[in-house]
């Protein structure tokens, strides 16, 4: 039971996902798609704190968030490097790199913090509430491709991605928002926007790299 309640903290720690891809494509991406499109079901365009629109309502994908914390290597010895050696293979060392210079080694540094403190907190949280996980992972979280195509689709809101909405699936929107408030209470709204930032920047250059299209299969190689 331990064990399956570990599962969902994780889920908001999707941080250092991977691949490269320019501040300008993703802006460009951003721009063109949130304006058109029929939103998915349960996802609104009411108001977030750092990632403009996009709140989900629904049922949290958990299967996808059993998958991810496995591919870090499992609740009791879960590293986000792990996980990110999962989903960027030879990509790692040049992800990190770009992100570096895009938002330097100080906010990345207190955005692993920050992390770490996602983790922890989270459980914390999943734990009281008794939250019912499924015992089998879904994508399989030995494929790093899939696992980061259905993170990726999992943001979708209808008219493009955005990093709210995919924490509202990881945990369920009410998780999602309880772990803000208790990251900007210890560590100040600073830096849980450049938690968000830093892992908008991220998704989006994994998505570049396998050249996912909106259900996270990739679209051209």
């Amino acid at each position: 039971m331990k064990f399956q309640r570990t599962l969902a903290a994780i889920a908001i720690s999707i941080a250092t996902l991977t691949g490269i891809a320019s501040a300008s494509s993703m802006s460009g991406m951003s721009g063109d798609m949130m304006s058109h499109g029929k939103l998915l079901p349960n996802v609104t365009m009411s108001p977030s704190r750092f990632s403009g629109p996009g709140v989900y309502t629904g049922a949290p994908a958990l299967p996808v968030t059993l998958s991810m914390i496995v591919a870090g290597g499992g609740p009791a010895h879960f590293n986000s490097l792990t996980l990110v050696k999962r989903l960027a293979g030879a990509k790692t060392g040049a992800e990190v790199a770009s992100l570096n210079k895009k938002f330097g080694a100080a906010k990345v540094g207190t955005f692993l913090k920050v992390f770490n403190f996602v983790v922890a907190d989270a459980l914390k949280i999943v734990t009281e509430k008794h939250v019912a996980l499924p015992k089998v992972p879904s994508p399989n979280p030995n494929d790093g491709k899939a696992l980061a195509g259905a993170l990726w689709a999992a943001g979708q809101t209808g008219r493009g991605f955005n990093v709210e909405v995919l924490l509202d699936r990881a945990v369920s929107h009410p998780i999602h928002v309880q772990v803000m408030k208790d990251i900007d209470a210890k560590f100040g709204i600073a830096a849980d926007a450049d938690y968000h930032a830093v892992l908008t920047q991220a998704m989006h250059d994994l998505a570049a790299v396998y050249h996912f299209n909106a259900m996270g299969h990739s679209s051209s190689m």
